[in-house]
C-alpha cells in the first residue's frame, strides 16, 4: 500500500497540476463533425475554491485576500500531499473528474451531449497526464471507481466493495421513471435512464460473481463480460427458439447503445438526426426493462445452484 501511494507524489509534478486546476486548454471538443465550442479542459480553479475543496477532504484552508494569498499550485499542491499522506487522493480524483464539476461547462446542452462531451473530457485530460508520466513508465487509470497510479503494461486488482442489491422492484421503478420522461416527451431522458439500467444490472451481476466490471460506459463489453461469466453463449443443445431469443436480446442491447451513441443517427444533428416518437421510446424503455430483467433473473439462478 505505501508504494502505490507514494505513487501519487509523481500527480504533484507542477505541469499534471496545471492541467488538474484547470489552466491548461486542450483546444475544442468536435460533435457529429463540427465545434462544438466546449473547451477541452477542467473546470477552472480558483484560489477560494481550492480552499473549499481542502475544507471538504478535512484539511483546514483559508483564502487570505489583501494581496496574502498563496498561489492557486501552492493551494493545489498542499492539497494533493494531504489527500496522499490520508489516503484520499482517488477521492479526489473522482471529485475533480465528476460530472457535477462540469456543470457550468456543459449546461444547456442535451442529455445526450453533456455525458459525451463529460466522457470525451476526462479522457483527454487524463491521456494528457500519461503523456507526461509515461516517460516514467507510469500511466493513471480508473479501474472499477478507484483511481491508481500502475508501471505501464501491469495489471492491478483492486478490492470491489460490496454492491447495493438489485430488485425487480428496482428495475420497475427505474422503469416507471423512464416511462414518466416518455409521457413528459422528454425521450433523451428516457433513453439515459434505460441505458443507465442496463449498466447498473450489468455491473451487479459481474460484481456478485466477484469480478470488476470492465471499461465503464461501454455497455457492449459489459454484456460481453456477463455472457462470458454467466455462460450465456449460445449452445447448440438449447431449443432452438431460446437461442433466437437471446439473439434477438443482443439486438436489443445493440440498438440501445447506438440510440445512446453521440455518434449515431438518433444524437447528430441538423439533417443527420432523427426524430425519436413516443411509440419508439416506449419500445426502447420497455425492452431494456425486459433485458434486465432477464439478465438478473439469470445470475439469480446462477447464485441458488452455487
Amino acid at each position: 500500500m505505501k508504494q502505490q501511494t507514494n505513487k501519487f507524489e509523481l500527480l504533484r509534478d507542477k505541469e499534471i497540476i496545471s492541467i488538474l486546476d484547470g489552466d491548461k486548454q486542450f483546444g475544442t471538443l468536435e460533435i457529429d463533425g463540427k465545434d462544438s465550442g466546449i473547451k477541452i479542459e477542467m473546470p477552472y480553479l480558483s484560489g477560494p475554491t481550492l480552499c473549499e475543496i481542502s475544507k471538504r477532504c478535512g484539511l483546514p484552508a483559508s483564502y487570505l485576500r489583501n494581496g496574502s494569498a498563496q498561489s492557486r499550485w501552492v493551494y493545489f499542491d498542499e492539497l494533493m500531499d494531504y489527500c496522499i499522506q490520508n489516503n484520499r487522493i482517488s477521492d479526489l480524483l473522482s471529485f475533480l473528474f465528476s460530472k457535477e464539476q462540469f456543470m457550468n461547462t456543459l449546461k444547456g446542452r442535451s442529455p445526450a451531449h453533456i455525458e459525451y462531451a463529460h466522457t470525451q473530457i476526462v479522457k483527454t485530460v487524463i491521456e494528457h497526464i500519461n503523456s507526461i508520466l509515461y516517460f516514467g513508465g507510469n500511466e493513471l487509470v480508473l479501474i472499477g471507481k478507484k483511481f491508481l497510479i500502475r508501471e505501464i503494461g501491469t495489471n492491478i486488482s483492486v478490492e470491489v466493495p460490496a454492491v447495493e442489491r438489485i430488485t425487480r422492484e428496482y428495475i420497475i421503478d427505474l422503469s416507471n421513471r423512464a416511462m414518466k420522461n416518455v409521457a413528459d416527451r422528454n425521450y433523451d431522458s428516457a433513453i439515459t435512464q434505460s441505458r443507465t439500467l442496463l449498466e447498473e444490472v450489468f455491473c451487479y451481476v459481474i460484481e456478485k460473481k466477484g469480478e470488476t466490471p470492465s471499461e465503464s460506459g461501454d455497455i457492449k463489453k459489459l454484456y460481453s463480460q456477463v455472457k462470458q461469466l454467466h455462460n450465456m453463449h449460445q449452445n447448440k443443445e438449447i431449443d432452438k427458439r431460446i437461442n433466437t431469443l437471446l439473439s434477438g436480446l443482443e439486438k436489443i442491447l445493440t440498438s440501445i447503445a447506438e440510440m445512446r451513441n453521440i455518434g449515431s443517427d438518433s444524437h447528430g444533428v441538423g439533417a443527420r438526426r432523427i426524430n425519436i416518437e413516443e411509440h419508439h421510446a416506449r419500445l426502447l424503455v420497455n425492452s431494456a426493462m425486459t433485458m434486465a430483467d432477464f439478465i438478473l433473473a439469470v445470475s439469480e439462478k446462477q447464485q441458488s445452484i452455487s
